[in-house]
């Protein structure tokens, strides 16, 4: 039986929807900042592709994950299918495409250069060269949503601080030294402690960027414009007018070497949203056993968590007594896991998006027959 489409069971929001197929292969991942208009032109559009009407037909079901914005959305549906590579999906399947960071290397002399997470799914044990990398002394800035701005950042701040560019270390300077791009520390221009010092100022201003990014590329043209650089004053305007347009806030990819559980505790149901070295990856819907009231939050955690490896940490909208759940999953499981309950910060926006999941899927369900 072909998919029926509603329109009224989808949102108009932004996020992520997933497309599966009968034997609930994923097929597609897509986003949308409306997701009830962007799924309605799937069903509604007879002039597609063929090989998009062989998707529809296809489908057989269609998730959707709310986010708070496009940058969420857009960040999230790269984070999916990288790990799920969808048959339907062309671009985005690569490891080093999509949204790259940038990182201040932990080398002698430090360099500012793109970085790409592995977004492979790996065990909360898991090692792997991402993992490795992540509790080194490396710092990590972004997820950049565009080519145009991550670029922008790495050729200002590299230019701005005079950091080296290149791979290996020559004996001698070259042209970029030159052109005032480079310090020359290869050939003792600088001495090393005050090169590393430089660099760290650098890395402070990508980890404060914003307002404090554009205020030093403000007064850097300003100064060009004064010395009558007017050529240099044009390209550093340039790069303001792409680092004006800041990316908003977002909480669906961020750097971390933790995996985390962020469970939504309802009446009758819990929603557990994994969130593995600062990457969503995936909401799951369980039941709760009603016949144990207030307690029921502790039984499902013993339950769920006791025997398995589980993550780091849980974060959770309630638990009646953290400290005897905790005591019990240490005897049961031979680690301590942290159990948090945020009132604001970065845990907190993140349980407030597992509760919009929730509510939605609650009412989702409410209207089925």
């Amino acid at each position: 039986m072909p998919f029926q489409f509603e329109a009224g069971d989808y949102p108009e929001r932004p996020g992520c929807y997933i497309m599966k197929n009968a034997e609930g292969r994923i097929l597609y991942v897509g986003k949308a900042k409306n997701l009830r208009s962007r799924l309605r032109s799937y069903f509604q559009n007879r002039d597609q592709r063929r090989r998009i009407r062989q998707m529809v037909q296809d489908i057989a079901s269609i998730e959707v994950v709310l986010v708070n914005n496009e940058s969420e959305s857009l960040l999230l549906e790269n984070n999916l299918i990288k790990i799920h590579k969808p048959p339907y999906n062309r671009a985005l399947k690569r490891d080093n495409s999509g949204y790259a960071y940038l990182q201040m290397t932990d080398e002698r002399f430090p360099r500012l250069t793109e970085y790409y997470r592995d977004r492979r799914l790996r065990t909360a044990s898991g090692g792997g060269a991402d993992k490795a990398a992540a509790s080194g002394k490396e710092h990590r800035f972004g997820p950049y949503r565009s080519a145009r701005f991550r670029d922008a950042v790495l050729e200002f701040v590299t230019e701005h601080y005079k950091l080296r560019t290149c791979d290996k270390m020559p004996k001698r300077v070259c042209l970029l030294y030159h052109l005032g791009k480079c310090s020359g520390v290869c050939e003792g221009k600088i001495t090393e402690e005050a090169y590393r010092e430089t660099a760290w100022h650098a890395a402070g201003l990508l980890l404060n960027q914003g307002e404090n990014l554009i205020a030093a590329m403000r007064a850097k043209m300003s100064e060009y414009a004064e010395r009558l650089e007017f050529e240099k004053a044009g390209s550093m305007l340039r790069h303001l007018r792409i680092l004006e347009e800041m990316p908003e806030k977002q909480i669906v990819d961020r750097e971390g070497s933790t995996h985390q559980d962020v469970l939504y505790f309802g009446e009758e149901r819990v929603l557990i949203a994994k969130v593995q070295e600062g990457m969503l990856r995936d909401f799951q819907m369980h039941e709760l056993e009603r016949a144990y009231g207030e307690v029921a939050c502790d039984r499902f955690l013993v339950s769920r968590y006791g025997e398995t490896e589980g993550p780091d940490e849980l974060i959770v909208n309630k638990v009646s007594d953290p400290g005897s759940v905790r005591a019990v999953l240490r005897r049961m499981g031979g680690r301590a896991i942290k159990i948090t309950t945020p009132k604001r910060g970065l845990k907190y926006d993140l349980l407030q998006l597992c509760k919009d999941n929730y509510e939605y899927r609650i009412g989702r369900d409410g209207k089925m027959p």
